[in-house]
């Protein structure tokens, strides 16, 4: 028999704290869906608002306000702040009084878990601390991963000994993904349990907006001036070092020269940053006139480019994630990625949704412009078909099961 006490208790929703740097563009629409389980009360602390307010992204290198809502459909707030430079680092934002906001006036824990996005930051260790001092169980979720970069035998020792101090104050891990679920039980081993809740975007939306683009299609091409009929290869990105589209116009460059065909492909590259400048001067240098820069495109413009597409590459180096390869692939595009893309461990399969070369390959690149343009149009109904079991939904399956692990508030 259920006495009174436990009924009211499986009635009560789980109350969710979730601190994070500040709003993003990718987990705003996961954050709204999560708003919508009755039995799991969020509330998200925001430790600054310069996304909300506009801000020039570095990586970028232009002024960026995101015409996607940031703040609508779940409960937020903005911490008071003790230090916030406008970016996010290990010591920005920092924030005041996040012990103090974690607990009732009465002193006992206003949450009844505490889901943490990163362990490097001031903030997040903060809040971790004033949650385990308040009994509150914490989630953290991050994006490390074991092949990120070559360090030094002393840094990895330390970081060693910063994840076994750490593991006493987390109750449960988050993996986005494969290499990360590899990361957490290199790091931390078997004592803290693992709940997947992978990185993913919201899917529907960027189908919708592929399919609504497709009346457009062709004043796109007279807005970028691209022939009708002739294949098109994406770029989409910051121009920064690490990601590598000089490694795509090389292997681009040789594709041509291998090619006779009248119908040769173009390349369009969407984005901005402090590599352009060299970018164009490797297209001049190439004499490639077949390469288009379409510069920074807001979120709502990207399904446009995506559904345009006959394949999206991104050939970068430490790239933890890649939630622009979740994007193309729900437009049903096919796509290409480096070895180094974390993603494909989960989402691409070598020569069904696209194909997977070693990073900095650029024989290696060519061959699979090759293959995927020769297929892309299977290979981009796969990849549509592979989004559909990398979704919010298995996120919030995910978080569940942590939430009724950690708590015994809900059922997973």
């Amino acid at each position: 028999m259920v006495s009174p006490t436990e009924s009211l208790r499986e009635r009560d929703p789980a109350r969710l704290a979730y601190v994070v740097s500040h709003p993003i563009q990718y987990q705003a629409p996961l954050l709204r869906r999560i708003a919508q389980e009755r039995d799991i009360a969020l509330t998200v602390l925001y430790g600054s608002d310069f996304s909300v307010r506009g801000y020039k992204d570095h990586g970028f290198g232009v002024d960026v306000s995101w015409d996607v809502p940031l703040l609508d459909g779940y409960t937020s707030e903005f911490l008071p702040a003790l230090r916030d430079t406008g970016t996010v680092s290990a010591t920005s934002p920092i924030s005041r009084g996040l012990h103090r906001r974690l607990m009732n006036t009465d002193g006992s824990p206003a949450f009844d878990a505490l889901w943490v996005h990163g362990y490097a930051s001031v903030n997040a260790l903060q809040a971790m601390l004033a949650a385990k001092r308040l009994g509150i169980p914490v989630l953290l979720r991050a994006e490390g991963w074991l092949g990120d970069r070559e360090r030094s035998a002393w840094k990895l020792a330390i970081k060693q000994l910063f994840f076994a101090a750490l593991r006493n104050s987390v109750d449960a891990v988050l993996p986005i993904g494969a290499r990360n679920a590899e990361y957490w039980q290199h790091y931390l081993g078997d004592a803290v349990p693992q709940f997947p809740m992978p990185y993913a975007v919201d899917n529907d939306w960027f189908a919708r907006r592929a399919a609504a683009a497709a009346p457009h299609a062709a004043a796109l091409r007279a807005e970028l001036q691209l022939e009708a009929g002739r294949p098109i290869i994406l770029f989409a990105s910051k121009l920064q070092t690490r990601k590598h589209a000089d490694h795509l116009i090389a292997a681009y460059a040789r594709f041509l020269a291998e090619h006779e065909a009248n119908a040769k492909p173009y390349l369009v590259i969407v984005g901005d940053g402090e590599e352009r400048i060299r970018l164009e001067a490797q297209c001049t240098e190439l004499h490639l006139d077949t390469v288009r820069f379409a510069g920074f495109r807001n979120q709502t413009e990207l399904p446009a480019f995506f559904h345009l597409a006959d394949v999206f590459v991104l050939p970068s180096q430490h790239e933890p994630w890649g939630l622009i390869v979740n994007e193309a692939m729900a437009c049903g595009c096919a796509v290409i990625v480096s070895s180094d893309v974390g993603s494909h461990v989960d989402l691409v399969t070598d020569g069904v949704e696209g194909c997977v070369y070693p990073v900095g390959d650029i024989v290696a690149l060519t061959q699979a412009l090759s293959r995927v343009l020769a297929n892309a149009r299977t290979m981009g109904n796969s990849a549509r078909t592979r989004m559909a079991t990398w979704s919010f939904e298995q996120d919030v399956q995910g978080l569940r099961a942590a939430l009724a692990h950690t708590t015994g508030k809900l059922n997973p």
